[in-house]
């Protein structure tokens, strides 16, 4: 896969306003680099030649690389605003979105509010469906961008934007926060995992039902931990008593592919090191460390494990 091979119609036509740009400005480039090289052969000072003529204004040729240049980015700004229209069109006022992207310090919450889904920073979407799509953010400024879906949109605190999200090919692609937003933002990593409609919706109904909560062994000693901690005072996973709405949702925290937003793989031996120090995987990242026994920090593991 390209890295900027577009799978919507979006980034198709960001992607073709990018390269006829390009191409003009190679042509440019190429143009005076010639033009430089010619003359500085052909009109290079000679032994023993007199000073040449003094040239003073060209009425024609002055008017044509005035004009021309006119002419070219007046036509590139008529193409960019019809790309701009194509790209961003105006969405209606009584159009309730489909989707919710909420930028955190360091993490991505995607809620579907039709759906009943709430998750985190893996974004799946069903192909060739439009999705009307609030952005906003948690705390400080974020920027979502996924370069192959389309285009890139800021996430300001009490400010929501809207954009439509359409992918038109089955995969998954990456993007990331492209706004600074602090001491982790370089892992605010974004997946969008693209899958045929009858895929999607077995999602949908996984991610909407209640997981079972396991009762015995390490998992069950974890799932009793996670309540009596402070983890369920951050964090939500429903079919308990956690509903905390500071940190990402885990309530079927194992389907995903990875933890801290891209941090690192979802495998139970990262997520031992996460709980019990998570400045190990993400240094900067709020989550604080708990100073918990080596049997809490894998009960706890396993309990996250099993939440499938």
């Amino acid at each position: 896969m390209l890295p900027f091979q577009p799978i919507s119609g979006a980034a198709s036509d960001i992607r073709s306003l990018f390269t006829v740009v390009l191409i003009i400005g190679a042509i440019i480039l190429l143009l005076v680099t010639v033009l430089v090289v010619y003359s500085s052969i052909r009109f290079r000072a000679r032994k023993d030649e007199p000073e040449p003529r003094q040239i003073f204004g060209v009425r024609r040729l002055e008017l044509f690389w005035t004009v021309s240049p006119a002419v070219l980015l007046g036509g590139i700004l008529i193409y960019t605003i019809f790309t701009m229209y194509r790209v961003a069109p105006n969405i209606p006022v009584n159009e309730a979105p489909d989707l919710m992207i909420v930028g955190h310090q360091w993490w991505w919450e995607f809620r579907y509010p039709k759906l009943g889904v709430v998750t985190a920073n893996e974004l799946h979407l069903p192909k060739g469906q439009k999705f009307v799509t609030e952005v906003t953010s948690a705390d400080v400024i974020h920027s979502f961008w996924v370069p192959q879906l389309g285009q890139k949109l800021d996430a300001t605190p009490g400010r929501p934007a809207y954009m439509y999200i359409q992918a038109d090919q089955v995969g998954t692609y990456l993007g990331s926060c492209v706004e600074y937003c602090g001491t982790a933002h370089a892992w605010m990593r974004i997946r969008v995992i693209v899958e045929e409609p009858q895929n999607f919706d077995a999602w949908v109904k996984q991610q909407a039902a209640i997981p079972t909560i396991p009762t015995t062994g390490a998992a069950g000693a974890g799932a009793k931990l996670f309540t009596e901690l402070t983890c369920a005072q951050c964090h939500t996973i429903a079919g308990t008593t956690a509903k905390g709405t500071v940190g990402p949702n885990l309530t079927y925290v194992s389907t995903r592919e990875t933890i801290a937003a891209g941090a690192a793989e979802n495998t139970q031996a990262n997520l031992e090191i996460w709980i019990d120090n998570p400045q190990v995987i993400k240094p900067g990242v709020h989550m604080p460390s708990l100073g918990l026994s080596a049997n809490q920090i894998s009960d706890l593991a396993a309990f996250l494990e099993a939440l499938k």
